[in-house]
């Protein structure tokens, strides 16, 4: 598609909810009406609004208000992949997974859709790298809690997030302190270990389980014993849900998603049981779960939610299809989408945050 042909946008929020999802679609919907005089279509349920035809307007009255809102005014599902799309369940009960991306091209080319804004995390990208390929021009817009998005420093979503678990350490501190307990967080981030760094330092956690470092228990058994013989007498841990110990394997409930085939979460109580069974020290374990994904977006999100969503519109009139729009060095862009597309950014062992940690006394669980 030549530069200036776009006269129809869609857009979609797929994967999980995130603070600031409707602070793009605002973003998307005010810059191409006002700016581009474009037509704007919702996407319901992400990708399954495309595979079942539910698409609508978008008007600047819809957009109106929800600068401030948490969840999606589209809503959205992670669970609707085209090219792996569950369509039902065989004669054994399994799922049956098929190609329906078809469907998704089709409802694109009947509702005369020019371009699709796909609001979203890895899986996200991936699927709208697929679609792309089928010759449909897509840009993206990173999102998600876990900021583990290769190819951005930051996604938005993700500083609030940190403040919510911040939030939620402060207050496990004061009854850690009170009761002298060892008391565990956990926090979302799958196997990204960027929310529990980020809120751990910022809610001073003593130790900090991140899946890049598997952790040695009895090392952590012994940071805990070491901070009672120093008359320290409560222990803040922050736990990543995807963190594991030395000898592998990680905790969650295994599911017949293709998608999630293991739905992280529990470490947190696993390893307070460990911690007491070794120590006799009371143990508590806290998992903060969706809290963490729900409310309203902090003043940044919103702000870099708003750039993102203007740029995609930018990038889209400009001509420059396939790609998402990022951060790096501090400063607006945008990359290919196939460099992104179904990979993770993880914490490096060399990132500067792990030496400000460890040198103001934060253990990792390395033995």
């Amino acid at each position: 598609m030549a530069q200036g042909e776009i006269r129809r946008v869609g857009v979609m929020t797929g994967g999980g909810d995130c603070p600031g999802l409707n602070a793009v679609i605002r973003a998307v919907t005010k810059t191409a009406i006002l700016e581009h005089h474009l037509e704007v279509f919702g996407i319901e349920d992400a990708y399954l609004g495309l595979i079942e035809d539910r698409v609508r307007p978008l008007s600047l009255e819809d957009v109106s208000n929800i600068l401030t809102l948490g969840g999606t005014i589209l809503g959205t599902t992670n669970k609707a992949n085209p090219m792996k799309f569950r369509t039902g369940t065989d004669s054994a009960g399994r799922p049956i997974v098929e190609d329906v991306s078809d469907r998704v091209v089709a409802t694109i080319r009947r509702r005369e859709i020019d371009l699709l804004v796909c609001i979203g995390g890895d899986g996200t990208m991936a699927a709208s790298q697929g679609i792309a390929e089928r010759g449909v021009p897509v840009i993206g817009v990173p999102k998600t809690i876990d900021n583990d998005l290769l190819c951005t420093e930051v996604t938005f979503g993700f500083t609030t997030a940190v403040q919510t678990a911040t939030e939620a350490l402060d207050r496990i501190h004061t009854t850690a302190s009170s009761h002298h307990r060892v008391m565990l967080v956990e926090v979302m981030g799958r196997n990204a270990g960027w929310l529990a760094l980020h809120a751990g330092l910022a809610g001073g956690a003593d130790i900090i389980l991140i899946p890049e470092i598997p952790y040695d228990i009895e090392a952590v058994c012994r940071a805990c014993l070491a901070r009672r013989e120093r008359h320290k007498r409560f222990t803040i841990i922050a736990v990543s849900e995807g963190a594991a110990p030395r000898s592998g394997g990680q905790v969650g409930v295994i599911t017949d998603d293709p998608v999630e085939p293991l739905r992280l979460g529990g470490i947190s109580g696993q390893i307070a049981h460990q911690i007491a069974e070794r120590t006799g020290l009371e143990t508590r374990a806290t998992i903060l779960g969706h809290v963490q994904r729900g409310g309203t977006p902090c003043a940044y999100d919103r702000v870099l939610a708003t750039h993102f969503g203007a740029e995609a519109i930018r990038l889209a009139v400009s001509g420059q299809f396939n790609r998402m729009v990022a951060v790096q060095k501090g400063q607006l862009t945008s990359v290919p989408l196939a460099a992104v597309a179904g990979r993770q950014r993880l914490v490096p062992s060399d990132h500067p945050l792990l030496a400000v940690a460890r040198a103001t006394g934060v253990h990792f669980g390395e033995g």
